[in-house]
């Protein structure tokens, strides 16, 4: 879609009252939707003829959970930033995080994913929504790579299991690559590689009416537009990634993990990596492997950076992030965030 063939604003066969009105509710059912994903999800793999506790219960679950989870938060988010955009195009948002300013603009997306309860998945709708709204593609990938790997979650499990001194170690490393990571890709100038639509997407006018010119209710259509226009896109990708990421997730091969990880060869850091990329669990979901990987005599480093390549590298993140990232893109931001996994868990093994 280009510029010239943008579709305008959806026709006006609703009333502006019943906009005002049902902006309120629609907000309570997703929120009401939201609240309830664990219940059903546990109802909802009761009715399958498995144990709850196998392997493939705990498959089921996790996909019935995390499916409607992402669709609610990319349509959500999808449909705040399209309304955000209609007072701040692209051009504008880009001009205001240009130049020493947008320096910031790392560190602080970084700080955000670590405020953000956020799985890899999860943190795509996100990652989504800023980057239709013309933020900086480093600073949003510094979001993404925060989010999951030092989430308010994973750093509470993590202390718990190692103390605070190494879950702080972690923050910290944590929080380092993300920021240089995003700084890195920021100055390459990868945008040339985001799929044709979304670079049309911010190419594009958001309305047939001048910014100034439109109405609460207009910018509200606009945001409906690009949950259709995004989304439209995107969900079945995110049940193809998810539906493969529970697959694994209930079948996670632990013991060749600790074979691979419990020894002090120099290979075994890029090994770790190497087996935590396809996998896909939150950080909740893999501190219980790294409490039994280091109880079986795997080094901190080696565990850890494992860990970080699990929640921040999944297979499932990168197949949806395909309809946005071409392949190209999706490898420099492998290799990048790799180098940084890599460097913590050779640091740690070092120094501890």
């Amino acid at each position: 879609m280009t510029a010239e063939t943008h579709d305008p604003l959806p026709p006006r066969h609703v009333t502006d009252w019943a906009w005002y009105a049902g902006l309120p509710v629609a907000a309570a059912v997703w929120w009401l939707l939201y609240g309830q994903l664990i219940p059903f999800s546990e109802w909802a793999t009761s009715l399958f003829p498995v144990a709850r506790d196998s392997h493939t219960g705990e498959a089921i679950a996790f996909f019935i959970y995390d499916v409607p989870k992402v669709l609610l938060l990319l349509t959500g988010i999808v449909f705040i930033t399209g309304v955000l955009r209609s007072w701040f195009s692209p051009e504008k948002t880009r001009a205001i995080l240009a130049g020493k300013r947008q320096i910031w603009g790392y560190p602080l997306a970084a700080a955000l994913g670590v405020l953000t309860p956020f799985c890899s998945c999860s943190s795509v709708p996100l990652f989504i929504g800023f980057v239709s709204a013309g933020i900086p593609l480093g600073v949003t990938f510094s979001f993404l790579i925060a989010g999951p790997m030092v989430g308010p979650v994973g750093l509470g499990l993590l202390y718990g299991l190692v103390g605070w001194k190494i879950a702080t170690i972690y923050l910290v490393f944590g929080f380092t690559i993300a920021t240089v990571a995003g700084f890195v890709m920021g100055r390459m100038g990868l945008e040339r590689h985001l799929q044709d639509w979304v670079r049309d997407l911010n190419a594009g006018p958001v309305g047939e009416l001048p910014q100034e010119q439109l109405t609460f209710v207009d910018r509200l259509k606009i945001g409906v537009e690009q949950v259709r226009e995004i989304v439209g896109k995107v969900w079945i990708w995110v049940l193809v990634g998810i539906g493969i990421g529970a697959a694994i997730h209930g079948y996670v091969p632990e013991q060749i993990m600790m074979q691979i990880m419990g020894g002090e060869a120099w290979w075994s850091v890029p090994a770790a990596v190497a087996v935590g990329v396809p996998m896909y669990t939150n950080a909740a979901g893999v501190i219980p492997i790294v409490e039994a990987l280091l109880g079986k005599g795997a080094a901190l480093g080696t565990t850890l950076a494992f860990m970080m390549s699990v929640i921040a590298l999944s297979l499932p993140e990168m197949i949806i992030l395909k309809q946005v990232l071409t392949y190209r893109l999706i490898a420099i931001f492998l290799a990048v965030v790799a180098a940084g996994i890599l460097a913590t868990g050779f640091l740690f093994n070092a120094i501890l």
